[in-house]
């Protein structure tokens, strides 16, 4: 099986985010309070618990805007967490999740049509070892199967 690598926001973006950096909307990120409901920073890929204050903010997960570059709303605690490390497999969180959308990109950050699929999260290292089989695909963005909001990047290991 090809070797993969599970990419979360980097800590420099995040850091900025958390100082009152601007967000893809230019906008200052809101300030919230997790109800429990299933809140998953981005950074440390763990879904956030009842109680704890984190920050919602507009994102593009892309170089630069153009018409695939997606922007869409995602969660940060508010405070320090540490990020995800790439070679740690699977987030725990989408274990508690029924299925997640998969979507290979080219290195032009183009979506290559055909590679966009619901799968369960027990089925996420396979469905993407056979997306990445196709050269053309530089890298997989994993979705929320309900709402489209970007969770993380997937890189070939």
């Amino acid at each position: 099986m090809t070797s993969l690598r599970f990419v979360a926001l980097d800590s420099e973006t995040v850091k900025s985010l958390r100082n009152g950096g601007k967000d893809a909307n230019g906008q200052t990120p809101e300030p919230q309070v997790s109800d429990g409901g299933g809140n998953p920073c981005r950074h440390c890929l763990e879904d956030m618990p009842e109680g704890d204050p984190f920050l919602v903010l507009a994102h593009r997960p892309f170089p630069g805007a153009q018409p695939y570059a997606e922007v869409g709303p995602l969660f940060i605690h508010a405070g320090d967490c540490q990020r995800h490390s790439e070679s740690a497999g699977v987030p725990a969180y989408l274990k508690t999740r029924e299925g997640i959308l998969i979507r290979g990109y080219g290195t032009n950050d183009r979506i290559v049509y055909g590679t966009g699929k619901v799968v369960a999260p027990t089925e996420i290292e396979t469905a993407a070892a056979k997306i990445f089989a196709d050269p053309k695909i530089a890298y997989i963005h994993v979705r929320s199967a309900n709402n489209n909001c970007f969770q993380f990047r997937i890189e070939r290991g």
